[in-house]
């Protein structure tokens, strides 16, 4: 169980795949104007990467290695998390239009989101069994909306501060990534990674 919790937390905050790896920057700077729209997609990615991590582990186990195929294994994974994301914009159009028009262009940017696809490669990488892909695309997706959610909150606040005139906007973004960078980097020296 210990182990378990280890990946999570190392997904989520000491290898947070926006703050620590930099995957996924397009929805995390796009998205993270307004706290309600960065749940909305913290919740979809979520959702997505861990479905992602579950059938890409699948069909790389069970189809790709035995066929001797895992040349296939980027095109193969791209094109379940394009699907993935199909499903989840026609879900979230269905179920909440006023999010599906928040999030915008952003939605299908979760199929190009290569936190997704990153997720998918190190459950390989790290040589993860079916539990652990699953579990670590829980934790990755987890950090993602922690992140999105984070920036959101500042983001907010700082529309209402005294900022110069060539802070606005997306420098002041960049800026407040960085620094949100660094703090999360003070988790590796803490868990001691």
């Amino acid at each position: 169980m210990e182990h378990y919790f280890i990946i999570i937390v190392s997904a989520a905050l000491v290898n947070n795949f926006v703050l620590s790896r930099f995957l996924g920057l397009c929805p995390f700077i796009g998205v993270s104007k307004k706290m309600d729209s960065a749940l909305g997609m913290g919740m979809a990615v979520i959702f997505v990467l861990t479905l992602a991590s579950i059938i890409t582990y699948l069909l790389n186990k069970y189809l790709l290695i035995p066929n001797n195929i895992v040349f296939l294994r980027t095109v193969t994974f791209i094109l379940v998390i394009a699907t993935l994301v199909q499903l989840v914009e026609m879900f979230i159009q269905k179920v909440s239009p006023p999010l599906y028009q928040a999030l915008g262009i952003y939605l299908p940017l979760i199929t190009t989101n290569c936190a997704v696809l990153g997720a998918a490669l190190i459950n390989i990488k790290e040589d993860f069994n079916l539990l652990e892909s699953a579990i670590n695309g829980v934790g990755a997706g987890i950090g993602f909306t922690l992140a999105l959610f984070i920036m959101s909150g500042i983001r907010e606040r700082l529309e209402l501060a005294n900022i110069p005139k060539s802070f606005k906007g997306a420098p002041i973004a960049f800026i407040t990534a960085g620094l949100l960078s660094l703090i999360f980097l003070c988790f590796k020296g803490i868990l001691g990674e």
